[in-house]
């Protein structure tokens, strides 16, 4: 029996390439050198093993999860859950395992929980959290939840929720924290470390500590390297980095985003109209802004209504709501286009050379295209704060430099390819007249039947061929080199008068362009064939 069951050298080489050609459980196919923790935890933990552990009321399971899968993957899970199971989670964990998670969980979940918590529950959830957290979270509630977590707020909390939201949204003010380490600027290093081994922990962050004068006026930073390497009798305001950047509540939050890149900071003090220290911002905060207005702008870019909410986490009549008013609105702005192109179809060149209105579209396509260039690259620079509308003539003119020189390689290229067209039969010349009243029929005059260069007409075809071919390249020119000019023009002016330029410019350039462009066309046209501009 044994000799039987007993496995020859090549049949256990066999067995074992079929084992290695076997993925294991949990194999990762991400090469090892391109691996990261993400992967790592994508391939371990899911929405199936949170549910399983949920529905089983493991907490041994759910402890060894909290331990080691970070906050915001164990909330992308969670938006798989049922709000039974969402509410089981929180009930059935310590909050110092949910505060944190319930920061990191979209809107929706975030209001069933609140629906479905009772008083007693949500107390001990809120008054865990930071309160600009909080505020965040209140401000985009309906007023009932709103009211029934200021209501399970403790009194401090409640006193820093109210200050948050009074600020206006989208500025400093609604942004920062009021947990933060502040410290007098007579304090010593050794005091001051003591202080805060005991209370470090409530604070946002400890990176940073903020100084402030016996008047309450903010003096400076102290980082926290220079402090821990300090002597522990020297006093603050030796080691505090007096020229520390700042900002008021009612600066835009796009401004402090702007300054975390620029200074290289993790933490920046929030002052009020006599420059005390009211709150701080930290880094997280920048980022989350960042990202923000980034996909503000690129919503507006493509001409529809910035929202918070992920795709998947819309409804279709969402979906459908941000984008039509900006669909009708330019159909409306389209109007305008649409009127002169019926008016110059009427006129006496159009009729006797139809050849030039197939060339229409690819005009107003690029002199469009070429403005969105500028524009966009115009709404990112703005955004960085590169340049502001003090700095318009200088912008301009180095535009239009770069302009010129990108109209011509353009035009050049397009006498060529609007040639290769009209000899290939792509665009076909059809019936043109002259000014003498000849009208030339060059339907079929192609280089595939040799009548392009052979034919009774080879002469008048190939005449009238580059001179389209020249007309639509110079247009081209002038379109080019007129679109960045407006594109220039029309963010700069959006950001004098303290508009999104990418609300106000992408939208109007597509409809001035088109109608410049064919206005161009038509002056062209009219000094190539001043025959028939009459």
């Amino acid at each position: 029996m044994d000799e039987e069951n007993k496995k020859t050298p090549d049949a256990e080489e066999n067995d074992k390439q079929v084992k290695e050609s076997e993925p294991l459980p949990n194999e990762i196919d991400t090469p090892h050198d391109e691996l990261t923790s993400e992967d790592i935890t994508s391939n371990k933990f899911n929405s199936d093993v949170l549910k399983e552990a949920i529905n089983r009321h493991d907490k041994a399971k759910m402890t060894e999860i909290f331990d080691n899968v970070p906050d915001p993957d164990i909330a992308l899970a969670a938006e798989d859950l049922e709000p039974k199971e969402l509410i089981t989670l929180f009930r059935d964990n310590q909050s110092s395992f949910t505060a944190p998670l319930f920061d990191d969980l979209s809107q929706e979940k975030q209001e069933e929980l609140v629906r479905a918590m009772t008083d007693k529950e949500l107390v001990s959830l809120i008054n865990s959290q930071s309160a600009d957290d909080i505020a965040d979270t209140i401000g985009d509630m309906p007023a009932n939840l709103a009211r029934k977590v200021l209501s399970a707020a403790d009194k401090n909390m409640r006193e820093d929720l109210n200050r948050l939201l009074k600020y206006k949204e989208g500025t400093a003010g609604a942004i920062m924290t009021t947990e933060y380490l502040e410290f007098k600027e007579t304090d010593l290093v050794g005091n001051t470390i003591k202080t805060i081994r005991e209370i470090g922990k409530e604070a946002e962050t400890v990176y940073t500590l903020f100084i402030r004068n016996n008047k309450r006026k903010f003096v400076g930073t102290v980082d926290l390297d220079d402090l821990i390497f300090a002597k522990e009798d020297q006093a603050l305001c030796e080691i505090m980095n007096k020229d520390a950047p700042y900002c008021h509540v009612n600066t835009d939050q796009e401004e402090v985003g702007n300054m975390f890149r620029k200074y290289d900071i993790n933490a920046m003090a929030v002052l009020n109209d006599d420059d005390c220290l009211t709150g701080i911002v930290t880094v997280d905060d920048a980022v989350d802004v960042i990202t923000e207005e980034t996909n503000e702008d690129f919503a507006r870019i493509t001409n529809m209504e910035p929202t918070e909410k992920p795709y998947m986490g819309m409804s279709i009549w969402e979906n459908a709501k941000k984008c039509f008013p900006w669909i009708i609105g330019l159909l409306i702005l389209g109007t305008f286009t649409t009127m002169v192109l019926n008016r110059l179809e009427l006129q006496k060149i159009f009729v006797h050379l139809p050849i030039l209105i197939s060339f229409i579209p690819t005009l107003m396509d690029t002199g469009g295209n070429a403005g969105g260039q500028t524009t966009g690259m115009m709404i990112r620079s703005l955004a960085m704060n590169e340049f502001g509308p003090r700095d318009t003539l200088k912008v301009l003119w180095r535009e239009w430099r770069s302009s010129l020189l990108i109209a011509l390689f353009v035009s050049v290229f397009a006498f060529v390819w609007i040639s290769i067209e009209e000899y290939t039969g792509i665009v076909s010349l059809g019936f043109v007249g002259d000014e003498n009243g000849t009208n030339y029929d060059f339907s079929g005059y192609t280089i595939w039947n040799g009548k392009a260069f052979t034919g009774p007409l080879a002469g008048q075809f190939a005449n009238h061929a580059l001179t389209f071919a020249a007309l639509v390249a110079i247009t081209m020119f002038v379109a080019i080199s007129v679109s960045k000019l407006i594109g220039t023009l029309l963010c700069m002016g959006a950001a004098a008068i303290k508009k999104d330029p990418a609300l106000l410019a992408q939208p109007l350039l597509t409809t001035v362009m088109d109608v410049t462009t064919l206005l161009i066309y038509f002056a062209m046209a009219c000094l190539f064939f001043p025959h028939f501009a009459s």
